[in-house]
């Protein structure tokens, strides 16, 4: 039939994976051939594993791997604490991040805590801020802020309650 495209061997009509989109050998496919790096650990919790980290793409699809995990690690990730390019999860880092509980990337979206370049979120720090309660940045929107012109009492109280006065912008001192 061909060539397997993972390990280069030929591949009779017996021998070809029948549930892959590519000519792959049974061998390959059952191995589950990896183009990047994949780690499970054996403990999970609810069906979960504790922690998945993987990077690249699944052969037998050509999609990328998605880390599914308590703790996921990838360049797709979704778990309870997420890091990757894209992150889903209640902790999240990613350069596109959503999070319930905290949100920290190049655009982050959370009901709790965002932190970035573009941050939407109950309290919301970054160059573009978009605050349901405090919002502090560069251009900061909502509903008690501090931004390059304006300084709440509100969100000033909150500032140097979590954050200290030397966060606080000379204006707000």
């Amino acid at each position: 039939m061909g060539l397997c495209a993972l390990c280069q061997r030929g591949v009779c009509g017996e021998c070809v994976s029948r549930d892959a989109p590519r000519i792959v050998c049974r061998a390959c496919a059952e191995r589950g051939g990896v183009i990047g790096y994949q780690y499970r650990s054996s403990a999970s919790i609810g069906g979960w594993p504790l922690v998945h980290v993987c990077a690249g793409v699944d052969p037998l699809t050509m999609r990328p791997r998605i880390a599914k995990g308590i703790v996921a690690i990838g360049n797709i990730s979704v778990g309870a604490v997420a890091v990757g390019g894209v992150a889903l999860g209640l902790v999240t880092v990613g350069g596109g991040s959503l999070g319930l509980l905290f949100a920290l990337g190049g655009a982050a979206i959370g009901l709790g805590l965002s932190i970035g370049g573009v941050a939407v979120g109950s309290v919301a720090i970054g160059g573009a801020a978009i605050g349901f309660i405090y919002a502090v940045g560069g251009g900061a929107f909502g509903p008690a802020i501090v931004n390059g012109t304006r300084c709440d009492e509100a969100a000033r109280e909150f500032i140097l309650r979590w954050m200290g006065p030397g966060v606080l912008p000379p204006h707000c001192r």
